[in-house]
């Protein structure tokens, strides 16, 4: 995953302003701040969590369901990873605020240290303080870049699955944290586009459908995504799990490591020759991280010249259905898609499609 760096500029913005309150009269905490480039605050009260995983062949659980959004909820924007560009930030800031919710960023969120946005440190700390913050109801990276994986043993699982479910928005690079919430916390979160990367801030404004898509993820109604060809025939159904290549290769050996037995996998990456996703293929097949998976769903493969060859060569031969061309990933538009979600993928339709059940009985 070769991604430019964004230019940052250190500080933390403008003075923290405590959050509007969640129902059930929880404050925010000191150290989230409201609008465009400032501090944070901390989480949702903790509502029940959806139903029990729920046992699938193989072994495979779905992981239990954060609450949808509603208009007038607190977010909180973070940034774990690469440097934020202060002008995408406030961009996309905008953006969710246009979606009706209210915005709150890490007071770190502006940092920068070479290449990534501040310190391991304050980075953990700002996506700890959000996640705990009963105020706030769903967490969203900035952007992707490098840095998540450096903080995930630096955040305080246990406080942060006291704190109760909600939801985490992010890709690229953010699917070190996706694999981290699944491991640790079991909880179902939506890879998808980012406030301060180009789809949602970009001048002319945000790329129509990967918004539409995102606001359906986080309000509901979001349910299915269809790719342009099939590498492998047949259908399945499993949890969805999987994400950015060069991270799942990364995680590799790790706590957070892929573990594909009963699931279906998404992969997808960007800036990386054939050569090399061939490696990171190989890599992930020869440590069994791909073993017993029930399909692959291959989302955009952006400066990654022609790719398909390969990808059909490494698991167009494994006996489970292979869909690709998905609009998942780097690619325009970006689509959002429910890490954790019982999907399923049918080669007929190119699609990968998903089921959820919220804590409050909406499907």
């Amino acid at each position: 995953m070769n991604e430019p760096a964004t230019p940052g500029h250190a500080g933390t913005g403008s003075a923290a302003v405590p959050a509007a309150p969640r129902p059930g009269g929880a404050e925010s905490s000191a150290g989230l701040s409201a609008g465009p480039p400032a501090g944070l605050s901390a989480g949702p009260s903790a509502e029940a969590l959806a139903a029990a995983s729920v046992p699938r062949p193989g072994g495979a659980r779905t992981a239990a369901v954060p609450p949808l959004l509603r208009p007038g909820d607190t977010v909180a924007v973070v940034a774990p990873s690469g440097p934020v560009d202060p002008v995408r930030l406030a961009r996309g800031t905008a953006v969710l605020a246009g979606l009706g919710l209210k915005v709150v960023t890490g007071a770190h969120v502006l940092d920068r240290d070479r290449y990534l946005a501040g310190s391991d440190a304050a980075r953990a700390a700002d996506l700890q303080r959000a996640w705990c913050d009963p105020a706030v109801a769903a967490v969203l990276c900035a952007r992707g870049g490098y840095g998540a994986t450096r903080i995930l043993d630096l955040l305080d699982w246990a406080a942060m699955r006291a704190a109760g479910p909600k939801t985490l928005v992010g890709s690229s690079d953010v699917t070190a944290l996706h694999r981290a919430l699944e491991v640790r916390l079991g909880l179902v979160s939506w890879f998808g586009p980012m406030p301060a990367a180009p789809l949602l801030a970009d001048p002319g404004g945000p790329e129509p459908r990967s918004l539409e898509r995102l606001a359906a993820a986080l309000f509901g109604g979001a349910e299915s995504v269809t790719g342009d060809r099939v590498i492998a025939p047949g259908s399945a159904a499993g949890p969805i799990t999987g994400g950015n290549l060069s991270l799942l290769a990364a995680l590799c050996g790790t706590p957070y490591r892929l573990r594909a037995e009963g699931r279906i996998v998404l992969l997808e990456d960007v800036g990386e020759a054939p050569y090399r996703i061939d490696r990171m293929l190989t890599q992930l097949l020869g440590t069994g991280a791909l073993d017993g998976a029930a399909g692959f769903a291959l989302g955009s493969w952006t400066g990654c010249g022609d790719p398909h060859p390969v990808l059909r060569e490494r698991l167009g031969g494994l006996g489970v259905p292979v869909v690709a061309g998905l609009p998942v990933g780097h690619g325009t538009p970006q689509l959002s898609v429910p890490m954790g979600a019982l999907g399923g993928i049918d080669a007929e339709s190119c699609s990968l499609t998903w089921s959820i059940r919220y804590p409050d009985g909406a499907l």
